[in-house]
């Protein structure tokens, strides 16, 4: 199969679909690997390390119109002509952006959108949410780090002892325990929250103190238990108890890192503009949930901003900002999907019984498949 891999043309996005490492696996599957030229430059991989493995180097044109088409993010509309009808594109394509598949469905395009495949423990090895969470979880401590103008962790010096930064995490799925983890061999005393009760001891293991609020109902204790590895909306009731319990914390908090996302919905309101100003001055927020409006009202998406003395951080792309690491991870993540959708003969080959095709199958044939 011709397989091409062009260079993302999303602002800001620094990542690319397919390493070195991978390209020489699909290469000694019998697979013509085309790469644009200049596509991994800005995650550390030059066009010489490509053709070192037996990749072919050529213009973005020449890796668009492959069988084949590997990418990080969606196509953006200027690039869809550059596409041969019929073939397919596997990617982080955005499975709720309907103007968008229609847009890959008009180009008659077979997509995978690899962000829709289940949590299960088989797609564990093809999860891109889990691989590149894990890496903004580890980001967004360290520009917390950067922004807070003290030390993380304690220490004890000759003109005096400094305190160890408080750091709270609102939210611990991948990303909030990576934060946990991060800020812990930064020395940092932490403080964690999250919905789910099960997460307890995954906190709590990593050294930090979980910040927990009693369930008082059946529906909220089913609620808290969430969905698909993912948290549900909870009952107002417990909401608010957990909204008085966490602003206690964020008074005190040196750093706050928020993480919360439901997919597809509007990120849930965390961090009050009341609770910002009760922080002390310097203090950081670092909101991973940006990209989706952010946990706190304040969050300008793509921008580092200071409102009522303390530091708001909105980067929308955290592993873009780690590109070398997160395209390794990523890469291997679509290699191991590969192998669920080309056969033993090199071809494309779609078996919708399979849960992981099937739920990543967002268009084909000029349709739209995910509803």
């Amino acid at each position: 199969m011709l397989i091409g891999v062009p260079a993302e043309t999303t602002a800001g996005e620094t990542r690319v679909a397919v390493t070195p490492e991978t390209a020489k696996k699909l290469k000694a599957q019998g697979h013509t690997v085309r790469v644009a030229s200049g596509a991994g430059l800005a995650a550390s991989v030059t066009d010489e390390a490509y053709a070192a493995v037996g990749a072919e180097i050529c213009e973005q044109s020449q890796a668009l119109a492959c069988e084949l088409v590997l990418k990080v993010r969606p196509p953006q509309a200027q690039e869809l002509p550059a596409f041969q009808k019929g073939a397919a594109v596997v990617g982080m394509l955005n499975p709720f952006d309907a103007e968008g598949l229609q847009r890959l469905a008009a180009a008659g395009l077979t997509g995978f959108a690899l962000e829709a495949a289940p949590r299960t423990t088989r797609a564990q090895s093809m999860d891109v949410l889990s691989s590149q969470a894990n890496i903004a979880g580890y980001k967004a401590v360290m520009l917390a780090a950067n922004h807070y103008q003290r030390f993380f962790p304690m220490l004890m010096t000759a003109a005096g002892t400094v305190k160890a930064a408080r750091v709270v995490i609102l939210g611990v799925g991948v990303a909030g325990l990576q934060a946990i983890a991060t800020a812990k061999r930064l020395g940092a005393v932490i403080e964690a929250s999250d919905v789910r009760p099960s997460v307890k001891e995954q906190v709590e293991s990593l050294g930090a103190k979980f910040i927990d609020v009693p369930y008082e109902t059946q529906e909220e204790k089913e609620a808290a238990e969430g969905v698909g590895g993912y948290a549900r909306p909870m009952p107002p009731s417990w909401l608010e108890r957990q909204k008085a319990e966490v602003a206690k914390r964020v008074a005190q908090a040196d750093v706050v890192i928020t993480t919360a996302l439901i997919p597809g919905r509007p990120a849930p309101v965390l961090v009050t503009e009341e609770m910002v100003r009760s922080m002390k001055a310097g203090s950081v927020i670092v909101d991973l949930a940006a990209p989706q409006g952010g946990n706190c009202p304040l969050t300008e998406p793509g921008k580092t901003v200071a409102k009522h003395g303390v530091i708001l951080v909105g980067e929308t792309n955290l592993p873009a900002l780690v590109a070398a690491d997160a395209s390794a991870l990523y890469a291997r993540n679509v290699l191991d999907f590969l192998k669920l959708v080309i056969d033993k003969e090199g071809k494309l080959h779609i078996d919708m019984n399979d849960d992981i095709v099937a739920a990543c199958l967002v268009t084909q044939g000029g349709e739209v498949k995910r509803k």
